[in-house]
């Protein structure tokens, strides 16, 4: 058995291109499941009951098994005692980050805007026809990561294929169903301030400095706006009691196509050198920034190295 397997704090991307992935190997003689890392959020659960595809076992331990890992390859995003585990292929979008092998492995790290799209080609290179229901999944997955197409990490086969995945589901209005799933992620009334923070966050390794970036999006940024310096002290805490050299949060408007960053860090001035722009009490817009894989990894990767 091979398990299929998403990066921590799993985000639609990262479950659903899992699950269509695992039916890929299966559909060539492969013996596969998807399984997940953590809890789904709010969006990814309407996806899966919204298309029937049930949610992945949740698994922890890794030790002996064989493991396709999903949206990811940096060691800190993925499997806890990695080294136990035998890695046999990685399907990505982002950056290759610092997950190595002993034995070579099929690795596709391709420069579209969401994992399901390299799926979805790879469906098509194998000629498997898609299910209705794990063309349902994909397509979500791509409007969810690409912010319906609003995202600069969009490509043309992004657009392409979420368009060929909804003739296959039967959604007419991509527009439509996109904000749908989306505003899925707004409500975030019942939820602490370190859940807001944690929904959608990964550490990263800059310069030797442990940093970590959480992602909100919302359809209008006032849903949050009172709960903001909440989520800043809690930001402070955390910073402190895990180590971190900066805490950065994205409150992003996907309607305004804008960022509200929040910052905690050490430097100041890391913020200034990436962003060309002051914090002022600990927050600065940024304006039609939606990417944190393309707009605000590499800027501040640059700034801790500099």
């Amino acid at each position: 058995m091979i398990f299929v397997v998403g990066h921590k704090n799993p985000d639609t991307d990262s479950i659903c291109s899992a699950i269509a992935y695992a039916e890929l190997k299966k559909n060539l003689g492969v013996e596969a499941e998807a399984v997940r890392q953590g809890e789904v959020n709010p969006e990814t659960a309407f996806v899966l009951e919204k298309f029937g595809v049930a949610v992945p076992e949740l698994m922890t331990e890794w030790d002996g098994k064989k493991v396709i890992l999903i949206d990811h390859s940096d060691v800190s995003q993925s499997i806890d005692n990695i080294d136990k585990a035998e890695i046999v292929e990685i399907i990505d979008h982002h950056k290759i980050g610092d997950i190595t092998t002993p034995n070579p492995i099929f690795f596709l790290a391709m420069p579209v805007g969401c994992t399901a799209t390299a799926v979805k080609i790879l469906y098509d290179y194998h000629g498997i026809e898609i299910p209705k229901n794990i063309a349902g999944i994909l397509l979500s997955a791509i409007l969810s990561d690409t912010v319906i197409f609003k995202s600069p990490t969009t490509t043309e086969k992004d657009i392409k294929a979420a368009e060929d995945l909804a003739r296959i589901a039967g959604i007419e209005n991509l527009n439509t169903f996109g904000i749908q799933v989306k505003s899925k992620l707004s409500n975030v009334d019942e939820m602490s301030a370190e859940e807001i923070i944690k929904r959608d966050f990964k550490d990263f390794n800059m310069s030797g400095n442990k940093v970590g970036i959480g992602q909100v999006e919302l359809v209008d940024l006032s849903i949050i706006e009172p709960r903001i310096d909440e989520i800043l002290s809690r930001m402070r805490e955390m910073k402190e009691s895990e180590g971190y050299a900066g805490m950065y949060m994205m409150l992003t408007d996907i309607i305004k196509e804008g960022t509200l960053l929040l910052a905690v860090t050490d430097d100041e001035s890391i913020v200034e050198k990436a962003f060309n722009a002051k914090l002022e009490n600990n927050r600065v817009w940024l304006d039609r920034v939606m990417s944190r894989k393309k707009e605000i990894v590499p800027p501040l990767e640059n700034a801790y190295s500099s």
